[in-house]
């Protein structure tokens, strides 16, 4: 995330409190590491990197149901 996406209203304030950030379909976990949200969800992500997202992202944990 950057200030730019802050002023443009792409990201708002209860997103800078989560434990990971959004970018178009890319997020990360740490801003080093950068997960593709369609090719790595769930496979590539840790147990715990997993229930973060899952915890945040309802929407997308039911919309990958059939990866679990």
């Amino acid at each position: 995330m950057s200030v730019d996406d802050i002023k443009s209203g792409r990201v708002s304030n209860s997103d800078l409190n989560d434990a990971m950030g959004w970018g178009d379909h890319v997020f990360s976990f740490d801003k080093k590491k950068v997960y593709w949200l369609f090719r790595d969800y769930p496979w590539a992500l840790s147990q715990r990197e997993k229930e973060i997202f899952d915890k945040e992202n309802p929407y997308w944990k039911e919309f990958f149901k059939d990866r679990q």
